[in-house]
């Protein structure tokens, strides 16, 4: 979650004010969200009460990226500086003078009183902060589409795209997700092959309303995103599943998208639960350091083919491989035995303690004979 921000002005005004050079020039190009920031930061600046950014989302019905790119609109217009710290998240707002004609906002050199961006507790779930390079560019915005436009869209280059959208939400689909179709394809530049993995992956997601695909859309658009590769290996950063195995082998990186595709066969392609899946996973953690992905991908290949559906069938294959292992080790000190035995040989002598000594054949000597022969020389 984004901490709360104090906000300073150069002018050091002590009450709210509204140039009019903002009325006659910038206004009547923004939209609601964005004039509603802009004054709502005014204020705040007025009073030197702090914010967030999370604040201003709550407080105006919007979500996070929308406050952002509101920001990031004024920011363009030169009316506000955004800085940021080294990992790009946002850490000051310095509202700026505002000068009749301008377009481009004044590099400050030394910030000065930037306002405080408060850090909040490790508690606080990570996905919330939102990061500069996740909102690159404001989205196109989506235009109010004619009957003629829609129809045109669907006989002309629409018409797989819309078909392939049928086939993937069961349903002909009405004007409006038409439309959602056409800004996707139109205004955001997907391409066939990345709309329709953009479909798929709302789909397997259980999210069948079109304004879903549309924000998904915006956000890979804003992340650069243009390829089904790319698409996959975000969607593999958030997946939760995926993030809990590659903990689970011990792997703290984010997963890539070969990574992702690869645990993704063990519930797809095997068919495995979760359960089993994590089970793999911690005898892998057991048994080796190296290349425990293909590890724990042998273990569960294995665990298919025997037709392993249940933890109860892993321990009845444990007691079946205990057992092959005893009557192989008790087959094995047999053959031994037998083959001292065919070589007048024996493991175990008779009447005599096992120690290392007497394990080799002891010699016998005739004294008499001895004493004979050294009272001859």
């Amino acid at each position: 979650m984004m901490g709360r921000v104090t906000i300073s002005s150069g002018s050091g005004e002590d009450s709210t004010s509204v140039s009019n050079i903002f009325i006659d020039e910038y206004m009547q190009d923004a939209n609601d969200a964005q004039i509603k920031i802009y004054l709502f930061l005014l204020r705040m600046m007025s009073a030197n009460l702090p914010t967030s950014v999370d604040a201003l989302a709550d407080k105006f019905n919007h979500t996070e990226s929308d406050v952002i790119r509101a920001l990031k609109y004024w920011e363009k217009k030169g009316l506000i500086s955004l800085e940021y710290d080294s990992a790009q998240n946002l850490t000051g707002i310095h509202m700026e003078d505002i000068v009749a004609g301008k377009r481009h906002r004044s590099v400050r050199e030394n910030p000065g009183n930037i306002h405080a961006f408060e850090r909040a507790g490790a508690e606080e779930p990570s996905e919330r902060v939102t990061k500069f390079e996740d909102l690159r560019q404001e989205p196109p915005a989506k235009p109010v589409y004619s009957a003629s436009q829609i129809r045109s869209f669907k006989e002309a280059q629409g018409q797989t795209l819309l078909f392939i959208a049928e086939q993937y939400f069961g349903r002909p689909l009405n004007t409006m997700e038409m439309s959602t179709v056409y800004y996707i394809h139109d205004e955001l530049h997907f391409s066939d092959d990345l709309l329709d993995y953009l479909m798929q992956y709302c789909v397997d997601n259980h999210k069948t309303d079109f304004r879903y695909m549309e924000k998904v859309a915006i956000a890979w658009s804003q992340k650069g995103i243009r390829t089904p590769k790319q698409a996959r290996a975000e969607s593999y950063k958030h997946d939760g599943d995926i993030l809990t195995i590659m903990k689970a082998l011990g792997m703290e990186n984010s997963p890539t998208e070969k990574e992702g595709s690869f645990i993704k066969k063990w519930s797809g392609e095997l068919k495995f639960t979760m359960d089993i899946i994590l089970e793999a996973c911690d005898r892998t953690v057991m048994a080796t350091q190296k290349n425990r992905l293909k590890y724990c991908d042998g273990i569960l290949r294995s665990w298919h083919e025997k037709a392993v559906t249940s933890r109860d069938d892993i321990a009845r294959l444990d007691a079946e491989h205990t057992a092959d292992l005893s009557r192989k080790r008790s087959k094995a000190s047999v053959s031994s035995i037998d083959t001292r035995l065919r070589f007048g040989e024996s493991s175990i002598r008779q009447g005599a303690s096992q120690s290392r000594f007497n394990q080799f054949e002891q010699t016998t000597y005739d004294f008499d004979e001895l004493e004979k022969k050294l009272l001859d020389n």
